[in-house]
């Protein structure tokens, strides 16, 4: 498994991270137990969750995949090699009332949700805690200094953000170094070779019933090359599997010409190089600038050794450049 710089600071994490939304909902445990299995043989040790995962499956209520994590890694001996990642502030507060009803980041949820998925989890620490979603309706102050207590009790090691714009990062980087707490060091976002049309963006989940808004764009891409100690972790780059799946088609914020243009890209380079799409774009992820890690899913072994199969892809120097350079 090849692994990426963590945000700068010598710390090496598999830039194939493993998402596990779906484990104990969806994904029953036997089948979780077996693509864990597989990741970890092939060499993958970040694992990514959070403690919402997967309310939204009937008879879900969140925290059902911490709770699998942590009795595989107890069965399994393994937390000492793991980097483990979880979130805080997209928990329903009501059951059945999704996200509208979200726990936000006040200091007391965070406070509340690490000792609950610290127990879920079946470990003393966290390497990387999340704030989910970006809630503006808290001082950022407040959602900042409870984070930064958290690392200095030891509960957690690294804090990163998801689902944040660059500017409101930037905000909440410079607080964290006014006031000398720990800094975000990463964004969880959506990111995928496709552009969605300008004024789209999203993504939607339509067994959740949500979209996520928030998206990689040029601005945060040119953030993170001037900012060395910060890094993006993308979610969702195969596009809920539209790249390849027959029933799964792209949505319509994705349709037009420069779509066409980068699929005709893809494609050829997946012949050239006798990969998938999916394989391709997961390549071109890995080796493009700034360094990133993207998070891989899975709900069959099958889907599971095509996506580690994009470790044995190694894209030369044109493709890369004919693939980002692709428009319409």
């Amino acid at each position: 498994m090849q692994t990426i710089d963590f945000a700068g600071i010598g710390t090496r994490v598999s830039a194939l991270c493993l998402g596990c939304m779906y484990f104990g909902t969806k994904t029953d445990q036997e089948t979780s137990y077996a693509l864990l299995d597989q990741y970890y043989e092939r060499g993958g040790r970040f694992l990514d969750t959070s403690n919402n995962y997967a309310f939204w499956v009937s008879g879900g209520l969140g925290g059902e995949s911490e709770s699998l994590l942590g009795r595989w890694m107890k069965e399994r001996r393994n937390r000492g090699e793991i980097f483990l990642a979880t979130k805080v502030g997209a928990r329903p507060t009501v059951p059945g009332a999704g996200l509208a009803s979200a726990e936000g980041l006040t200091a007391k949820v965070i406070a509340r949700g690490v000792e609950d998925s610290l127990s879920r989890l079946g470990t003393d620490v966290i390497d990387l805690y999340y704030a989910h979603v970006d809630q503006r309706t808290v001082p950022l102050e407040e959602t900042l200094e409870a984070l930064d207590r958290l690392v200095r009790q030891g509960k957690v090691r690294h804090i990163g953000c998801s689902n944040m714009t660059a500017w409101r990062i930037a905000e909440a980087r410079t607080l964290s170094r006014i006031n000398g707490w720990s800094p975000y060091r990463c964004v969880q976002q959506w990111h995928s070779y496709l552009r969605p049309r300008p004024g789209t963006g999203g993504i939607e989940v339509p067994e959740a019933g949500f979209t996520f808004q928030v998206n990689v764009n040029d601005e945060l891409l040119d953030y993170c090359a001037m900012n060395q100690d910060f890094t993006v972790v993308a979610f969702s780059p195969l596009l809920l599997g539209a790249y390849t799946r027959a029933d799964r088609p792209l949505p319509e914020k994705f349709v037009g010409a420069d779509t066409d243009a980068r699929l005709r890209a893809l494609d050829t380079v997946a012949r050239e190089t006798g990969s998938t799409r999916n394989q391709v774009v997961l390549a071109w992820l890995r080796q493009g600038k700034p360094a990133m890690a993207s998070i891989i899913a899975a709900s069959t072994t099958e889907q599971m050794k095509e996506n580690l199969g994009s470790l044995d892809l190694v894209l030369g120097e044109e493709q890369m450049q004919r693939l980002s350079e692709a428009h319409g």
